[in-house]
């Protein structure tokens, strides 16, 4: 699954860790998140869609592996 969540948090002027504070996650989550380690679950992916205002679909796709 691919994401734009750095491309996001640079617009918004975010830190991983004011992002991580924001959504109850660890930084490394974020990290994680954003290299393409970790899939978040329903209930992140739409935590950090609400911070951004944008839709899931719009922060996260899939990949054709996937």
């Amino acid at each position: 699954m691919k994401n734009s969540l750095k491309i996001e948090r640079a617009i918004k002027n975010f830190t991983q860790d004011d992002l991580a504070k924001l959504i109850s996650v660890s930084r490394q989550t974020i990290n994680s998140i954003e290299s393409g380690r970790y899939v978040p679950s329903t209930v992140l992916a739409l935590k950090i869609s609400k911070i951004f205002e944008k839709t899931v679909n719009e922060i996260f796709e899939l990949e054709n592996s996937d």
